[in-house]
């Protein structure tokens, strides 16, 4: 009796460990019409696969953007676009520079100032980890390494104003 009850709480252990293991976010959408345009500039962001961030609301609609400082002007003021407030955005995906594989834009590490432009320019350029954003920042010639907590508004505006835009950038 008190073997088969120690098999059930293993068994419990075991199926508890799965459940915390699996992700609280839902899957960046991977289709992206060519008819999908920036909810900030208007560009059609297909054509710039490798700069695609995507945004989920709480009501699962998803916004896309051009590239993160794009993403980040939405994000700071969302209403200026839209009836979105803040407090609706459930998900940020933005794409590693080197592997092009989607990770969590809250959970991302971003370079600053580097020789590396994105379709509107200056741009944030995301990493999963520490050592491959320090790659890149002496690589590319960046000024700093940011959490997304550390990116202000303020950051944001002075990047978007005087940078070179680059449409064939990829």
């Amino acid at each position: 009796m008190l073997e088969r009850f120690i098999k059930k709480i293993g068994c419990f252990a075991v199926l508890l460990l799965l459940v915390s293991t699996v992700s609280l976010y839902a899957a960046p959408e991977k289709k992206i019409g060519a008819d999908v345009r920036c909810t900030v500039c208007g560009m059609f962001v297909a054509k710039y696969d490798n700069w695609i961030v995507q945004m989920r609301l709480t009501d699962d609609k998803v916004m896309f953007f051009d590239g993160v400082k794009d993403m980040l002007v939405f994000y700071f003021d969302p209403q200026q676009y839209s009836s979105v407030r803040q407090e609706d955005i459930k998900e940020i995906w933005v794409k590693d520079y080197y592997s092009l594989g989607w990770l969590a834009g809250r959970e991302a590490l971003y370079v600053t100032g580097s020789d590396v432009y994105g379709p509107m320019g200056k741009e944030f350029i995301p990493f999963s980890s520490r050592e491959a954003a320090d790659n890149f920042l002496q690589d590319h010639h960046g000024k700093i390494i940011l959490t997304f907590d550390e990116i202000t508004d303020e950051l944001v505006q002075s990047m978007r104003f005087g940078s070179k835009m680059r449409h064939g950038a990829k």
